[in-house]
């Protein structure tokens, strides 16, 4: 097991979770696409976003990919190339 595989088995114990049904992948894809086309702090908050969805019936992969697509179709102007206005 990694550290990764030990983390989201403890978080999932303790929130009453199965981890079989987390999708590391695609969270990790998803945050990396929001990070890198949007904004960095944009990550964690669409990972939430992702949360939300699934919690509320939306398929995990597909959902993730429908917001990896909309990070990738992110106008560039509006996107990764401005500063962070959040970062210190």
């Amino acid at each position: 097991m990694t550290v990764m595989d030990d983390w989201v088995t403890a978080a999932c114990a303790d929130l009453g979770l199965d981890p079989a049904q987390v999708p590391v992948p695609a969270v990790l894809d998803l945050a990396k696409d929001v990070a890198h086309q949007v904004l960095r702090p944009g990550a964690p908050v669409s990972a939430y976003l992702l949360g939300l969805a699934v919690g509320r019936g939306a398929d995990p992969a597909a959902a993730a990919a429908r917001l990896s697509a909309l990070a990738a179709a992110w106008p560039v102007e509006l996107g990764a190339d401005r500063p962070d206005p959040t970062a210190p």
